[in-house]
């Protein structure tokens, strides 16, 4: 294996030891790899020896770069980093796939600001467009799945490109769209956005990516197997054909690699761990429990667990809230992000956590995916994941910048399929832990003995006296019902006598004789002339 350092001038010849070290078993100082440091004195010496071809100063960035990585305390490259940033510098596609904390977004943001800053690498047409249009054009694209993720990104480009004088952007839905179309009307260079709201801007006329030389897409594994296809053919579909197209994830398996090399040209392919390889730091364990003494086993473990911050894993939106009201009732202060918040509830939630106010926070696999938050000591799997994938995706989230971690994982009895599984893609076997004692009482929901802050319960005694209370109210309506009955046969019987007295006074009146009789038709002109009649013969 030969590494050509861009500043030395010659190619330094790497041993297998070497080679070892930089695809990701050994890790460097002051780097912010994820492995374990070699324990002999000849790993230390080639340690050292490596560790000064390794520096930033060594891989062919250019001054303000360098200023910026200085001032965010960088001295030493990643694996991931020297060998994506000198061919990403050259102009070639890659594919790089590396265990997260690693720096995988440094390893594309500072070649891509690299670039960029270099005005001889401009397309003459972009060059043109802009002169004639006298704003910035969108040259850099970066597509992100996660909202936070996309926002993390931004404040890298931020933070690298300071004394570039280079602009940056982002945008994601679940906000406002005002203030994002305002800095894309001032123009940018760069934009980190997610796939749906980048669409809405560019149906609505907002966005054109028609100058873009360099496409980026983080998390490709998760971008192209969670539904994000389509949009990502649609947004391919206004992008040059001579774009440059980088493809960073923690994870890339074969099928998504086959999809991807629709998209790049000629790869340059950057693996520097095993195939979803945990990270070494991070010490792993798992208790067998049953699901309904879950909720109990992760509030012990939390009361009596040393921790700086704590992430735990929920399969489901409705369970992550779930967990949060059972943390909460037993004192413990915690809350979700998933996709159910707002942006600006999730955002807050963020700070939150990142400070000292919320030592708990319970997400799901989508929100958390990139979460980037130092000093997270302990995360834990409430609900084992589907994949081994996402299991290492997860207990990156600790252990990251070559600091300890702690990983545990709760597997039901339905779950142990899930773990064998994990097992056998990780190449080891996670350690069984002993459940803690805690208090047995609230495992039984329909046990008598609570705890003091669960909301009581009603008891047996109290049970009988709702059921007591209904016969009155059925007796009630039989009564009801009875006068209702007794209501209408009353009503039926007068009607009927009503008619029976009408009946009655009818036939009373035809016995009353003929007087009557024609004294009721001498109203109609037919009854006068009778009675004139009958009035003629008498006389005679």
């Amino acid at each position: 294996m030969v590494y050509a350092g861009p500043r030395l001038g010659t190619a330094c010849r790497l041993t297998a030891r070497q080679a070892s070290i930089l695809s990701g078993r050994a890790c460097f100082p002051g780097t912010l790899c994820g492995a374990n440091v070699g324990s002999r004195f000849e790993d230390q010496f080639i340690l050292f020896e490596m560790s000064l071809l390794m520096r930033f100063d060594n891989l062919g960035l250019v001054e303000p770069i360098l200023r910026a990585v200085r001032a965010e305390g960088y001295q030493t490259a990643t694996p991931i980093q020297v060998q994506a940033i000198p061919e990403v510098i050259k102009g070639r596609d890659l594919i790089g796939c590396a265990q997260t904390g690693t720096g995988k977004t440094a390893a594309f943001a500072l070649p891509t600001l690299q670039r960029l800053s270099a005005r001889g690498n401009e397309p003459p047409e972009a060059s043109s467009r802009r002169r004639a249009g006298n704003r910035r054009t969108i040259r850099a694209l970066i597509l992100s799945p996660t909202r936070e993720l996309a926002t993390q990104i931004a404040e890298s480009f931020s933070a690298y490109g300071r004394f570039t004088g280079l602009r940056h952007t982002v945008v994601f839905g679940g906000v406002s769209q005002r203030p994002q179309v305002r800095s894309l009307q001032e123009g940018v260079d760069t934009l980190v956005a997610t796939p749906g709201r980048l669409l809405d801007l560019i149906g609505q006329g907002y966005i054109d990516l028609s100058g873009v030389e360099i496409l980026i897409l983080d998390e490709a594994d998760r971008m192209l197997d969670m539904g994000f296809l389509p949009d990502l053919r649609r947004i391919v579909t206004h992008v040059p054909r001579g774009r440059q197209t980088l493809m960073f994830s923690a994870t890339m398996p074969s099928e998504i690699r086959r999809l991807a090399a629709q998209w790049l040209r000629k790869p340059v392919h950057v693996q520097v761990a095993p195939h979803a390889a945990p990270p070494e730091q991070v010490s792993q364990s798992v208790y067998f429990v049953e699901p309904r003494q879950k909720p109990w086993l992760l509030a012990h473990f939390l009361q009596n667990t040393l921790s700086t911050r704590t992430l735990v894993f929920s399969r489901t939106k409705h369970g992550a809230d779930k967990i949060v009201r059972g943390l909460l009732r037993e004192g413990i202060r915690a809350a979700a992000i998933h996709g159910n918040k707002s942006q600006a509830m999730r955002q807050r939630v963020l700070e939150h956590f990142k400070s000292d106010r919320l030592p708990v926070l319970i997400a799901t696999d989508v929100a958390a995916r990139g979460l980037d938050v130092d000093d997270i000591s302990h995360v834990i799997n409430y609900d084992m994941p589907h994949d081994g994938e996402t299991y290492v995706h997860r207990i990156g989230r600790t252990g990251r910048a070559g600091a300890a971690g702690i990983a545990v994982s709760f597997c039901g009895r339905d779950e142990q399929a899930r773990l064998r599984l994990i097992e056998r893609l990780i190449r080891r076997t996670i350690a069984v832990q002993q459940q803690p004692q805690y208090p047995q009482g609230p495992q039984d929901p329909q046990g008598t003995e609570q705890s003091s802050s669960q909301s009581p319960v009603v008891s047996k005694e109290t049970q009988p006296a709702r059921r007591k209370s209904r016969p009155p109210r059925q007796r009630r309506s039989k009564r009801s019902a009875d006068q209702g009955s007794k209501r209408s046969a009353d009503q039926g019987s007068k009607r009927s006598a009503d008619q029976g007295s009408k009946r009655s006074a009818d036939q009373g009146s035809k016995s009353k004789g003929s007087f009557q009789e024609g004294k009721r038709k001498a109203a109609t002109p037919q009854g006068r002339t009778a009675n004139r009649r009958r009035r003629r013969v008498g006389v005679r």
